[in-house]
């Protein structure tokens, strides 16, 4: 028995002994290497997925209020144009007409709950009947109200039995490069689709000839969402998406939006005067860059360097001269003729902006009153403008329009007749022409099959009559 109780007192002294040291040295070693341990972690990024997803969501952009606020206000468009085919033989036989129907399709923004709509004019061209389809299936025959194709905007009215979701206009001159946008629209018949991307750039010009200012964006948008919104984070309307970039017809990461600015005010001309009514600058010129800098001696790349200043125009009574350099038009930078374009497109005559001009190394600020546009393209003419009181009076007559630009085509031809650059034009088709309205109306209403007949005085002051097939 005292065998068996001195065995168990040396086994328990033996096992506080084995305790007593591992807690001296070996925990206190294993201590100090865990505070090492915490100091080191201290340089480095937690990685832990509950934090870095908390992280995550609270910086991503969040679109389901814009998408739920716009997504009820863009429509499905469907044009329904009557065109000519080929006679097969089967019509022949059968006696039937060679005119088929033709569908296309497309979107549309409703912008008023009484139910404006604007789309492109491209989507409706053309269109014997246009209809609408909401987001909720109920369909409606759609009125052209008015279309403006430079812009390619088109405006539509259709009547509900309520109230409808609209979309309200932000500001496009606001819109950032980098913003967050939404495409909304119906590509490929895919009704109430929402795309995201951001704004790429401002300003583009893809004709060639700076006749537009498109919002890029790498939103996808594909056949379909022509006529469909762009809209911000607040489901603010800042474009009307428009054309795509690509070799195949599909999106490949670069589309483009007409501006809102640009669209509202179309939108507003058409329903107030029935068309567009364009403000202009009165300059002629170009942008520079490093070439044109080069060739005209000096050392600015960038703006629109003015060449030319026309005569009775809002430019010239300012002070406009040429040689200036226009660097901003309001709070506008202007870097390009697109800058300069895009920002006169959302203009109205008779608006008053502040041009910023680089003149003799200095800036100088000039309000110009905007005039109203007073060209128009002629056939076989060229660019005619409204004559002058002091045109009038030079030819002794009492009404007339001043040619400014000889078409190319027949430049030769015009000048063999001594029709020269400010000849006036009398009448078109035995019709009196006093404005450059009176020749667009009698151009508009014209049959195609008809002869093109043109009264013009020349510099010698001849009536002459020339009569184009």
């Amino acid at each position: 028995m005292k065998k068996i109780l001195t065995l168990v007192c040396v086994s328990a002294l033996g096992g506080l002994l084995a305790i007593g040291g591992y807690k001296l040295y070996i925990e206190k070693d294993k201590t100090d290497t865990i505070v090492t341990t915490a100091d080191q972690s201290s340089f480095f990024v937690p990685t832990s997925s509950i934090y870095n997803t908390a992280n995550s969501v609270s910086s991503a952009p969040n679109f389901v209020a814009a998408a739920e606020q716009t997504i009820d206000a863009v429509v499905h468009v469907k044009n329904t144009s009557i065109i000519s085919a080929p006679m097969s033989l089967q019509d022949l036989f059968y006696g039937r007409s060679s005119e088929r129907a033709q569908i296309g399709t497309g979107s549309g923004v409703i912008i008023s709950p009484s139910g404006h709509i604007i789309t492109n004019n491209h989507v409706i061209r053309g269109a014997s009947e246009i209809s609408i389809t909401l987001n909720n299936n109920k369909t409606y025959t759609a009125e052209l109200i008015g279309t403006d194709q430079d812009t390619d905007i088109a405006l539509l009215k259709i009547n509900a039995e309520e109230d409808l979701p609209f979309i309200t206009f932000g500001d496009s001159d606001n819109a950032k490069i980098g913003e967050w946008v939404l495409a909304v629209g119906n590509p490929f018949n895919l009704n109430s689709t929402v795309t995201a991307g951001i704004i790429s750039a401002k300003s583009r010009d893809l004709s060639g000839s700076a006749k537009q200012s498109f919002i890029q964006t790498d939103a996808a948008v594909n056949p379909g969402n022509s006529g469909g919104a762009l809209v911000n984070t607040k489901g603010e309307l800042i474009g009307i998406n428009t054309a795509i970039t690509s070799q195949t017809g599909s999106y490949i990461g670069y589309s483009f939006a007409v501006p809102s600015n640009i669209a509202r005010k179309i939108v507003n001309d058409i329903m107030e005067y029935g068309n567009v009514q364009n403000g202009i600058l009165g300059v002629k010129g170009g942008e520079l860059n490093a070439k044109a800098a080069e060739q005209l001696n000096i050392d600015i790349t960038e703006g629109f360097y003015v060449s030319e200043v026309e005569e009775d125009t809002g430019a010239a009574m300012a002070g406009i001269r040429s040689g200036d350099i226009i660097k901003k038009l309001d709070d506008i930078d202007i870097q390009t003729f697109a800058d300069l374009r895009g920002y006169l497109n959302s203009k109205s005559p008779n608006d008053v902006i502040n041009v910023t001009i680089l003149r003799n190394g200095k800036n100088v600020v000039l309000p110009v009153t905007l005039i109203k546009n007073s060209t128009f393209v002629l056939e076989t003419i060229g660019v005619v403008k409204n004559a002058s009181d002091k045109d009038l009076k030079k030819y002794k007559v009492n009404h007339g329009i001043k040619i400014r630009t000889l078409d190319r085509t027949y430049y030769n031809y015009w000048k063999r007749n001594g029709v020269e650059e400010g000849s006036l034009i009398t009448s078109i088709n035995s019709k009196k022409v006093s404005t450059i309205e009176d020749a667009q109306r009698i151009m508009k209403n014209r049959n195609p099959n008809e002869i093109l007949q043109i009264e013009v005085i020349n510099n010698q002051g001849e009536k002459m009559i020339y009569n184009f097939r």
